[in-house]
């Protein structure tokens, strides 16, 4: 019995390492030593055969054999030499062209190399039998070289066929694995960027329903304590309470109104705003806003040059989102201006073609704002449309960061284009839309 048990472990040991052994590359190595082992021992037999009978089958299963140890040896070359190749490598394509231009440099050089021992070996062999062999006619001899010479040719061309199918086979097994690792990357990261996406959106609308939330809660109790300041400013009061509620009226209306644009910016973003397009004028839309901040400029020290275009400058739009865009440019300009400068106010209207080979154009009507800054600017567009980003950091002026914001967003939603430029200190705001 102990006999026979330690024979089924000794079998199970010896399939296990063959199991082990056909899982690596030194597979390759043993089929290709047997399979040459194999293929010299058949043209060693049918080279120093005196007959020619059986001469194709020898010559069949030699060249079988070199195939196979062609196909063994160059497998596990390159195996060897792909060993710890990265397919995550930046330079993967680069290393991939090249181990292939090596490859086939390999196998044109021992194909050189087999077909110069064939070329030594047919002249050796074919001596040999004319000397072993006098006896036998001229016309056999020849007949006997030429199918030397034949299995010797076949032997070399076969083997660089199996060697090249072989090399195409296995680069073209590791482009294939890169391709699918890149494929599953790109899955990976469109899953992962859907995700953010997601969990942005999802964070921006939570910031939105806050915003909008707590402006609505502030809206009641501070419009109540505008109401009642105003109720007291009809009282008899001493000059100084008098002066201490007027900086409270006016604390509270600034609040008041920061608190309805942060309102109305939120429910512009949200989407969940009715807008009533009609045709508007923009030059006499920029009139009507300048004409009813007359005061404010005048009071601001600084000097508005407007140059309105000539040309009709209709478009369509919200009237009473264009207002509140208009007048946030032109506020945010007398915050923002350094004193005693001017503010450039300029319409114009621009043809643009709808293609390259169409022959209708677009009209683009343009407002063009540009001031001469009183701080040092150094941001980007991006910075300066965010909600409380102000360009002078110093916060010295009343600007509460939402003015150049809600332009932004007021301007998409109504299907427009704004866009900011920066010149040293001039600063240059836009909007253009669709005529």
């Amino acid at each position: 019995m102990d006999t026979k048990w330690k024979n089924i472990d000794i079998k199970r040991r010896i399939l296990s390492f063959l199991a082990a052994l056909w899982n690596k590359r030194e597979k390759w190595l043993l089929l290709s030593l047997a399979a040459y082992g194999k293929g010299y021992s058949l043209i060693s037999q049918q080279l120093v055969s005196l007959y020619p009978t059986g001469m194709a089958n020898l010559t069949l299963q030699m060249n079988g054999a070199f195939i196979l140890g062609s196909i063994g040896l160059t497998k596990y070359l390159l195996l060897l030499k792909n060993a710890g190749w990265d397919l995550h490598s930046g330079q993967f394509l680069q290393q991939w062209f090249r181990r292939k231009r090596w490859a086939c440099l390999l196998l044109w050089l021992a194909t050189a190399a087999l077909s110069i021992l064939a070329v030594l070996l047919y002249h050796s062999l074919t001596t040999n039998f004319g000397d072993q062999h006098k006896i036998l006619s001229s016309n056999y001899i020849k007949l006997k070289a030429f199918t030397i010479a034949c299995t010797l040719a076949g032997a070399v061309i076969f083997q660089w066929m199996a060697s090249y199918v072989a090399i195409h086979h296995e680069m073209n097994r590791w482009l294939l694995r890169f391709s699918v690792s890149i494929e599953e990357s790109l899955a990976r990261t469109e899953a992962s960027n859907r995700q953010n996406l997601e969990a942005a959106l999802r964070s921006e609308r939570l910031k939105i329903d806050l915003i909008s939330n707590v402006s609505h809660d502030l809206k009641t109790p501070l419009t109540s304590m505008v109401g009642y300041i105003e109720l007291i400013k009809k009282e008899e009061l001493g000059d100084v309470a008098a002066d201490y509620l007027e900086v409270i009226s006016k604390r509270a209306q600034k609040l008041k109104e920061m608190i309805d644009s942060l309102f109305d910016l939120a429910k512009t973003s949200s989407g969940n705003v009715k807008l009533n397009f009609e045709e508007l004028e923009m030059n006499r839309l920029i009139e009507q806003v300048m004409a009813d901040m007359a005061e404010q400029v005048s009071q601001s020290g600084r000097e508005i040059i407007i140059s309105l275009t000539p040309e009709p400058t209709l478009f369509t739009a919200d009237n009473l989102y264009m207002y509140r865009i208009i007048q946030n440019l032109i506020e945010n300009a007398l915050k923002y201006s350094q004193e005693h400068t001017r503010i450039f106010l300029k319409t114009s209207v621009d043809w643009q073609k709808l293609g390259d080979f169409q022959k209708i154009d677009q009209r683009k009507v343009r407002f063009e704002i540009t001031n001469t800054a009183s701080y040092r600017m150094d941001f980007t567009k991006d910075q300066i449309v965010e909600r409380f980003a102000r360009g002078e950091t110093s916060r010295t002026t009343e600007g509460n960061g939402l003015g150049l914001a809600i332009v932004n967003t007021y301007t998409s939603a109504l299907g427009g284009k704004f866009d900011v430029s920066i010149d040293c200190d001039q600063f240059r705001a836009s909007i253009e839309f669709s005529a």
